[in-house]
């Protein structure tokens, strides 16, 4: 969790407009860990971990092919791919790609892995435009943020279901983070009980712009409406774009056969949705407060 408080003071740093620290100094520094390799592991159920240590990517196996969640930095993309052959699983067999935000750190590999495999794109139909286009809402032209476009074939918004196999995927818009943020919910077997997995998009600040000119238009209202909707929902495990969101690395030292899936956790996401909301107010101050010394 102490990594997981130096990122996010860095991006709200970041956010704040202070000077000492750039995009690209940001970048530079969280790189390491971004694109440091990660054993993979079946997670729960059908669901299996195969990003690296400080992005999450997630692979979905069905009876008719796989789904992959997200990807990571552009570089990691051959990890990624080889994480999906240590499992015995082939990455030709993806059939469907799903994406929860369209940032350059989750979206870096769709391009060449959807060229590789045909696999069908399916994301937010509010970010369809920052895939197609490479870039970081609010900051189109900031190569530094900027990502290999990618052609979306499907778009989806609230309930939607997105289905391969005997495996469904029901849509939640839970916008903020990105205006198109997606957060993903499935069921799993795990003893024989079904669990309610939920793929969180992301609900901090980050670089985000939330006065003045913001990063787009409604945002503020975005992020508090997603909060509400995550902390009403019921969720036994909860998963998220970084490993730091729900523990990743200490749930897996935990597994062992026989025992209780450590990654079940309800009322977790409750939790995590609260603090998520108290960061913002935060930021929003801080934010509130630089622009009315300008």
């Amino acid at each position: 969790m102490k990594k997981l408080a130096a990122t996010l003071c860095a991006l709200a740093f970041l956010a704040t407009g202070a000077q000492a620290l750039t995009i690209k100094d940001f970048l530079a520094a969280v790189m390491q860990k971004w694109t440091a390799p990660f054993d993979p592991f079946q997670l729960i159920g059908n669901i299996y971990y195969v990003g690296t240590d400080g992005i999450a990517v997630y692979v979905i196996k069905t009876s008719q092919g796989l789904i992959l969640m997200d990807t990571a930095m552009p570089q990691s993309t051959g990890m990624i791919e080889d994480n999906i052959a240590k499992l015995g699983l082939k990455v030709a067999d993806i059939k469907i790609i799903l994406n929860t935000h369209a940032h350059l750190d989750h979206t870096g590999g769709f391009a060449e892995i959807k060229k590789e495999t045909g696999a069908q794109l399916v994301a937010g139909e509010r970010d369809k435009p920052l895939l197609e286009g490479g870039y970081y809402p609010g900051d189109e032209k900031n190569e530094d943020l900027a990502f290999p476009a990618v052609k979306v074939d499907r778009t989806v918004k609230e309930g939607d279901k997105v289905t391969l196999g005997d495996t469904t995927l029901t849509a939640h818009a839970t916008p903020g983070h990105s205006p198109g943020c997606t957060s993903w919910e499935m069921t799993v077997k795990d003893g024989g009980k079904d669990r309610e997995v939920l793929f969180f998009c992301s609900g901090t600040v980050a670089l985000n712009r939330l006065v003045g000119q913001p990063t787009y238009a409604g945002i503020v209202d975005d992020y508090r409406a997603t909060f509400a909707k995550a902390k009403a929902m019921k969720i036994d495990v909860l998963l998220g774009p970084h490993p730091e969101v729900y523990g990743m690395q200490a749930k897996r030292a935990e597994m062992k056969d026989g025992a209780p899936n450590p990654f079940v956790k309800p009322g977790e996401l409750a939790t995590y949705a609260t603090s998520l909301s108290e960061d913002f107010d935060k930021q929003l101050a801080k934010q509130t407060a630089a622009l009315e010394k300008k």
